[in-house]
C-alpha cells in the first residue's frame, strides 16, 4: 500500500468474479490507481485478459487497464489482499465463499456487489456469507447496490451507487476505494434494505420486460414499477429494512434502471417471454446467469413464510414456473378486489 496524491492509497484489491458486473468494477478500480487481481474461472477468458487487455464475452469491444491482472488460482487472488469484492453469481456465492475463506486476512474489508437470494435457504447474500468466513470478517460486510449497468460504468459514464455496511469504518473505506469524477459513491447503514431491495427489483424488471413484449405501453409499466416497489418494501420493511431505503439508489433508482433498459439482462428475459418463447429457450439464449428467475422463486417462498402480499411476484411465479400465460396473469393483477394505494392510511384493509 502506497500513498498518491492527497489522502488517496493505491492498494492491491482481489475482484472475485469477471462477468460484465465484476470486469466493470475493477475498471473502476483501476482508474482510481489500484492494483487489481481479477479471478476468472476460465482460463481461456484469463489469458485473452492478460494477454489482450479485453473480455469480449462480457464486455465486448471494452479496453482493459494494464492494471487488471486475471488469475484462475483463488489462493494467489486472495492471500495477502486487504481489500476483497464478491461479485459471482447469488447461486455460487456460498461455494465461492468456501474457497475464499482460508486465505482472508483478519483485517480484510470484504465487499459484496450481488442481487440476489440462496434459493435453498432463502437468505440474504450477506446471512450466506456470515456462515462461511470469520465472524470479524463478516462484522465488517459491506454491499455495493444501485442503479449500474456494467456497460455504462465501463464506459466512465456517470453513475451513482450506494455502499451499504453496519460498519461505519466499512461504509466510508469502501466509498474512499471506489468514488471518482463518473462514479459516484453514497452510503447507507441499512445493509439489509440495500441487498433486498436490490435482489427484488430484478422480479419487476422480469414484469416489466414482459409487458414490452406484450406490447403493452407506458402506463402498464408504471404500474408495474410504481406497485412493484410497494411489494418490494412490504417485504423488507418484513425482514428488517428501513423503508426509507426504497425511495433511495437500492430502490427506486435501480428500479428504473433495471426495468426500463435494454443492457438489462432481466428485462431482455422478460421481454422474450413476453413474445412467447419458453424459459429454458430464452436462459440458453441469454448464456448468462438472469437473477430474477431465480429470485422470482425464492420472493414467491418468502411471501408465503412471512405472509406478505406479493400479487406481482405471484402472478410471474405461475408464469415461470407453472406455465401461466402471460396475459392470464396481467388479467389477474387488473381483476384483484378493490383495495387502498396506501395502506396506512387504512389500517384494517387487507
Amino acid at each position: 500500500m502506497r500513498k498518491v496524491e492527497g489522502d488517496v492509497l493505491v492498494q492491491n484489491v482481489t475482484v472475485i468474479g469477471a462477468g460484465s458486473w465484476g470486469t466493470a468494477l475493477a475498471t473502476v478500480l483501476a482508474d482510481n490507481g489500484h492494483q487489481v487481481t481479477l479471478w476468472v474461472r476460465d482460463k481461456k477468458l484469463a489469458e485473452e485478459i492478460n494477454s489482450k487487455h479485453v473480455n469480449e464475452k462480457y464486455l465486448p469491444g471494452e479496453t482493459l487497464s494494464a492494471n487488471i491482472v486475471a488469475t484462475t488460482n483463488i489462493q494467489e487472488a486472495v492471500i495477502g489482499k486487504r481489500i476483497v469484492l464478491l461479485v459471482v453469481p447469488s447461486h455460487a456465492m456460498r461455494q465461492i465463499c468456501q474457497q475464499v475463506a482460508p486465505y482472508l486476512e483478519p483485517d480484510v474489508l470484504l465487499i459484496h456487489a450481488t442481487k440476489g437470494f440462496e434459493l435453498e435457504s432463502l437468505k440474504r447474500m450477506s446471512e450466506v456469507i456470515a456462515e462461511e468466513v470469520p465472524k470479524e470478517i463478516a462484522s465488517r460486510l459491506a454491499v455495493l447496490s444501485g442503479p449500474s449497468h456494467a456497460e455504462e460504468v465501463v464506459k466512465r459514464q456517470p453513475t451513482t451507487i450506494v455502499m451499504a455496511s453496519e460498519s461505519e469504518e466499512s461504509m466510508f473505506r469502501s466509498q474512499d476505494l471506489l468514488m471518482n469524477t463518473n462514479f459516484r459513491v453514497y452510503t447507507n447503514p441499512d445493509l439489509i434494505g440495500a441487498e433486498i431491495a436490490g435482489a427484488l427489483k430484478n422480479i419487476i424488471a422480469l414484469g416489466a420486460g414482459m409487458s414490452d413484449g406484450l406490447g403493452y405501453g407506458d402506463n402498464a409499466k408504471a404500474a408495474l414499477l410504481t406497485r412493484g416497489l410497494a411489494e418490494i418494501s412490504r417485504l423488507g420493511i418484513k425482514l428488517g429494512a428501513k423503508p426509507l431505503t426504497f425511495s433511495g439508489l437500492a430502490g427506486v433508482g435501480d428500479l428504473i434502471a433495471t426495468c426500463t433498459s435494454k443492457h438489462s439482462r432481466n428485462w431482455r428475459a422478460g421481454y422474450m417471454l413476453g413474445q412467447g418463447k419458453k424459459l429454458d429457450d430464452v436462459l440458453t439464449q441469454m448464456g448468462m446467469v438472469v437473477e430474477g428467475v431465480r429470485t422470482t422463486n425464492a420472493a414467491f417462498s418468502l411471501s408465503q413464510r412471512e405472509q406478505v402480499e406479493m400479487p406481482i411476484t405471484s402472478v410471474l411465479y405461475g408464469m415461470l414456473f407453472e406455465g401461466k400465460e402471460a396475459r392470464q396473469g396481467v388479467e389477474e393483477l387488473m381483476g384483484r378486489g378493490k383495495t387502498f394505494e396506501m395502506a396506512y392510511l387504512n389500517p384494517d384493509a387487507e
